[in-house]
Order: structure tokens, then sequence, then C-alpha cells
């Protein structure tokens, strides 16, 4: 019988501790497979993106992605997982229109997808959205900064905050993010120097992604990082492999043992 102590899975009031005493990893997955990959790398959190409309979906942005696609996606993802605290995004249009519908669709996520929580994009205007999400019980990741749901409104994916009104706007939007309860903030494709500024300035965890080193901590489509999704290839992504390469790579080689006859040999059959 073994006697190694497991590592406690990771809750929202864990993963807000960790600010200023380590960096924070966290990757997106939209299936068991690769969770359950993720997770047993030791991430803190896996992120359930609605990424996954261009990554999975084979959409052009994340604005056709519907709340069942992200539900589907969760409660895979959340199969693979023992440890990482899972997030999923609130698609498009399922909480801007109002706070009732806010609350029964992030409803639905913790319900039917099993998310530990939500996110959910805008600054302080998504204020009073936060807070009554938290006061029935919903845990909330806020999101600011290049927001991909704000694609069509932005002109494409272009870094925010450049200019000091709008570097101010995005400042006073975390803060109001935090006073409304969200345990972190993910910020997106603004500069590095307003990214320090902003996690100087608020008491939970920021996530980076294109938003320079001095985020709390920094998530990644995992798509990008194993190189698998070359359509959009962003100046911030790091590839770790060219895990499209391998799989492209042994496909051609499965096909040319079938046409040639060399599979299966005797060495494959019952």
């Amino acid at each position: 019988m073994s006697t190694e102590k497991k590592a406690p899975p990771w809750t929202t009031t864990r993963f807000r501790k960790l600010k200023g005493r380590e960096k924070i990893v966290c990757l997106t997955a939209y299936d068991y497979s690769t969770a359950r990959l993720v997770d047993e790398a030791g991430v803190h959190l896996i992120m359930v993106g609605d990424s996954l409309g261009m990554t999975m979906l084979g959409h052009e942005s994340t604005i056709p992605v519907t709340l069942d696609d992200m539900i589907h996606h969760s409660r895979a993802v959340v199969r693979g997982v023992t440890r990482a605290l899972v997030v999923t995004d609130m698609p498009f249009l399922t909480y801007q229109a109002s706070i009732p519908q806010a609350v029964e669709n992030a409803g639905r996520i913790l319900k039917e997808g099993h998310a530990d929580a939500v996110k959910l994009e805008g600054g302080a205007i998504r204020k009073e959205t936060v807070e009554v999400l938290v006061e029935n019980g919903v845990p909330v990741m806020g999101h600011v900064g290049l927001t991909p749901q704000s694609v069509k409104e932005f002109g494409g994916h272009r870094v925010q905050g450049k200019r000091a009104r709008d570097a101010e706007k995005l400042k006073t939007g975390a803060q109001a993010l935090e006073e409304a309860g969200c345990f972190s903030i993910v910020l997106e494709g603004i500069p590095p120097n307003l990214a320090a500024e902003i996690t100087e300035s608020i008491g939970i965890p920021t996530i980076g992604i294109g938003a320079g080193p001095h985020c709390d901590g920094q998530v990644l489509v995992i798509h990008d990082l194993l190189g698998m999704y070359n359509d959009l290839t962003p100046k911030f992504v790091k590839q770790y492999a060219d895990l499209g390469g391998i799989i492209k790579g042994a496909v051609e080689l499965y096909a040319t043992d079938v046409k040639r006859g060399k599979f299966p040999g005797p060495e494959h059959c019952y």
C-alpha cells in the first residue's frame, strides 16, 4: 500500500495565495486526453478557453462558440483532471445582456460543465455582474486588455492600453474586478509596463498572455505551445515542440505502409 501523500487539488482560495510566492503556470486544454497530460505535468490552472472555436472547431474567431460547446468541452477536460483548477470561458453574448442571463449561464457551466470557476471578459462594466455571480457562489476570473470577444470592435488583434487614457481605463477596470470579487484576472495583449503596474496595484493574481514577464503567472494556448495550430502565431508565443509536424509525418508513414502492404505485418495480427 502506497504511503505517498498526494498533493491537494487547487482551489480558488489556494490559487489566490500564490501571488507573490511563486509564478503561476496556466495552459488551455479542450479534451480529456490533453487535460490529463497537462494536469500530470503539474500546472496550477487549466483554462477551457473559447479559443476552442479556432483550435477545435475551425472557426475564424471565438464569436461563433456556443454555451453548449463550452459545457461539452469543459466536462471532458474535468474528467482528465485530478489537481489543476479548471476555469471555463463564458462565450460571447452569454453574460452581456443581463445579470440574470449571466447567473443562469454561469450556473450551467458549473453544474453541467463541472468547472471550478468561470471567466468573462471586460473591466469596470462587468463589476456588478461579477458581484452577483460571486454572491451566488460562482467563482469568477476576470479578463482585460485585448479581449478576443471584442475583436470586431477593436478591428483585429491589436495591443491595448498604449495611450495613457486607455491604460488608466484598464488599470481601473482591473481594480473594479478585484473589488467585485474576482479571484484572478487575465491580462492580454497589453504593454509589459502596464501589466506590471496593474499587477502591483491589485491583491489578486494576474495571468499574462502577451503582456510581458511581470504578471503573477502566464497562460498559453496549448496548440500554440505544441506547434499544432500555425494559422495564427502571435509574437508572444514560444513554440516548445513541432507536434503538428510529428503527427503529419507519422500519418504519412502509416499511409505509405498501408499502400505498400507493409501494415499490418504478421506481428500485428492476432
